[in-house]
């Protein structure tokens, strides 16, 4: 199966989007682009900065730029940021330009994760509470958008390998266009 759509990852940090993302690219014979990082490329800060300095809503407003600046004319995959489904806007054009995978992981999992590679520049708090407890109020607030959004669900708590063939294999069986 050669690349012949774009397809936006959407899903919680620490789901393994990019690491997704870079494969299945790879897989596919395709670019690669993450949201989070074309962000900071463009804005020339990281994500903390652009929040401690200008608020929240003005890294959405960022946010929803990179997503469509990212969208290329051709066939990639788009690794976007954890909250990138927080703006209906957002939700319609991915849906609208490609097909939309969630990468679904529990929040023990995601924490684990978190812990374990933590990237605090690229992941600030959204909260001020612990990993976990956080993950879980993120969660439980976004899980119906990831739902919405999503064409194509898939378990994330599977190597990065078996997540990637189980994207191929749902893309190949999937009539989303």
């Amino acid at each position: 199966m050669e690349c012949s759509k774009r397809i936006y990852l959407i899903g919680s940090r620490g789901c393994g989007k990019t690491s997704v993302g870079v494969g299945l690219a790879k897989r596919l014979g395709c670019s690669f682009i993450d949201t989070d990082a074309f962000l900071c490329e463009m804005q020339g800060k990281s994500v903390s900065e652009i929040v401690d300095s200008e608020g929240w809503d003005a890294f959405r407003d960022c946010e929803s730029a990179a997503l469509i600046a990212a969208t290329g004319d051709n066939a990639q995959v788009i690794a976007t940021g954890g909250g990138m489904v927080l703006r209906e806007q957002n939700r319609t054009f991915m849906r609208e330009h490609g097909v939309v995978i969630f990468i679904d992981v529990p929040p023990t999992e995601l924490a684990r994760r978190l812990n374990a590679d933590p990237l605090d520049a690229q992941r600030p708090s959204l909260t001020g509470k612990s990993l976990v407890d956080e993950i879980k109020e993120i969660l439980a607030a976004r899980m119906h958008l990831y739902d919405e959004s999503s064409h194509i669900t898939v378990d994330g708590t599977q190597s990065v390998q078996e997540i990637i063939d189980n994207i191929m294999e749902l893309l190949e069986t999937n009539p989303v266009s």
